[in-house]
């Protein structure tokens, strides 16, 4: 074999293993992903690197005293059943795999993007249970099945390679506030458990001041200096239009703010005491939305529609 042929054949060996390599990331496909390859970006830790809650343990609310009044808990009521997911805990796992009196629902939670969503984990009729694939899309965590191995993205509720690509979860609404508010309104939660199976030091945040400061660990699509990076929001999807409530606008409104977005009369209720905000719709049902840091719910939604206090 002459040397040009040799040199021939390595250089097409070498492109295609490059192209492999760029449509697995993790040991994930992302040929043909609905977000740009070049955007996916290893978060550090290898897939299922931070370990999803696979078996939770709940405890009742007295027996909760690992938390104290001002701790972050996302709440969830479903099916007359009420839950409580300490952000504390979910900072070290991100993804939960519960059932929520009998349906399957999987919590997931971005320390990066301040984003705490749940959804039935359920298409057609098949189950799927999630792992953290150690991924990340606008600084957002990509969540894997294990059933069919596809990558979703949290904040967009959709996945976006492999076998389930396209598909989207049904959203479930969460609550994402202090301790002292749910356990008020909902004193017979049951709580999850510091008991998950795995060492972790739950009184220690591994993202210790993040939120306080403007810097962003990944990139991101878009960004916008209207608010600081991490000013909390509660963005609202209706009928495929987006809009951001910022806190620090509903803190000027003094309260309930009614608005007509996308056709829908609503009511955004702030709790300034709590530092949280949920939307609903004139008969009083609280519809899908999420509380996000501004760059985060930006980056997703560039063509947001703002809210700002009159």
């Amino acid at each position: 074999m002459s040397r040009l042929i040799r040199m021939v054949l390595i250089m097409v060996l070498f492109t295609v293993c490059a192209t492999i390599q760029g449509q697995e990331k993790n040991g994930f496909s992302v040929a043909n992903a609905l977000i740009p390859r070049d955007e996916i970006h290893p978060g550090g830790p290898p897939r299922d690197g931070i370990p999803a809650i696979d078996r939770p343990r709940f405890v009742n609310a007295d027996a909760a005293g690992f938390l104290r009044a001002s701790d972050r808990v996302l709440g969830i009521t479903h099916n007359g059943m009420s839950k409580a997911y300490p952000v504390a805990i979910l900072n070290w796992h991100e993804i939960v795999n519960d059932r929520i009196a009998g349906e399957p629902i999987v919590v997931t939670f971005c320390p990066l993007c301040g984003t705490g969503i749940a959804y039935l984990a359920t298409t057609g009729d098949q189950v799927l249970d999630f792992g953290v694939s150690g991924l990340l899309y606008n600084s957002d965590m990509l969540l894997y099945d294990r059933q069919t191995q596809s990558l979703w993205s949290q904040i967009r509720r959709q996945a976006v390679s492999g076998p389930m690509q396209g598909t989207k979860l049904q959203p479930v609404p969460v609550m994402h506030t202090q301790w002292a508010d749910w356990k008020q309104r909902y004193p017979a939660t049951r709580v999850l458990s510091t008991e998950t199976g795995y060492r972790r030091d739950y009184t220690k945040s591994p993202y210790q001041g993040y939120e306080k400061t403007a810097d962003l660990f990944f990139p991101v699509r878009a960004r916008d200096d209207r608010y600081h990076p991490k000013e909390s929001v509660l963005g609202v999807e209706i009928t495929g239009r987006f809009k951001a409530y910022p806190f620090v606008e509903l803190e000027k409104s003094g309260g309930d703010v009614h608005d007509t977005f996308a056709g829908q009369t609503m009511v955004v209720k702030y709790d300034k005491q709590y530092r949280t905000a949920v939307a609903a719709d004139g008969q009083g049902h609280t519809l899908p939305g999420v509380i996000a840091f501004w760059f985060a719910w930006y980056a997703f939604h560039p063509d947001t529609e703002v809210y700002r206090a009159d």
